[in-house]
Order: C-alpha cells, then structure tokens, then sequence
C-alpha cells in the first residue's frame, strides 16, 4: 500500500529488474563425446558404468513406454531398458 494515503500511482511505470538483480545463469554441463547407439546391447548396469566412466552426470534408465517431460538436460543420457538390457539410448 503506497503512502500517499493508499492511493496507487498510476503515472509512474514501474521499471523492469536489472540484469544487476537477476540471478546469474547457471552454466551447461558438459556433453560427453560419445556415441549413444554403442549402449544399445549392453546389459543396464554395465551401460551406467560405461556411461559415467565416459563423462555423463546424468544416466536415467527407463521402461519400455514410459511417459516422462522431453526437456533437454545437457550430460545427461537416457536408457530405455528392456529385461535388463538396453534397447535404446539418447542423450538430453
């Protein structure tokens, strides 16, 4: 509430923030060189050993079919997995 008595003012437009009061943004992690359709095969633990030994900071194992949200993470890498064994990979 202003203290002009509790009326707004209307004929001042409020700034917008500064890039001196945002927070900094945050730097992307690193992509690993390295080729997703080596994974496809391998039995899932040892294609999540490969996969950190090789640089990724994020390994997501999934079923076959599973719903999730398609944003693009940089180092990390997905694996769909199928009675223990990869049957698809991608990275993001």
């Amino acid at each position: 509430m202003p203290c002009d008595g509790g009326r707004p003012n209307f004929r001042r437009r409020p700034r917008p923030p500064t890039v001196r009061g945002m927070a900094p943004i945050p730097t992307p992690s690193a992509q690993p060189d390295d080729a997703p359709d080596e994974y496809v095969g391998l039995a899932a633990d040892a294609a999540e050993q490969r996969a950190r030994s090789h640089g990724w900071t994020t390994v997501r194992s999934l079923p076959p079919g599973a719903i999730i949200t398609m944003e693009f993470r940089g180092g990390r890498i997905n694996f769909e997995v199928d009675g223990a064994v990869v049957t698809r990979c991608w990275v993001g």
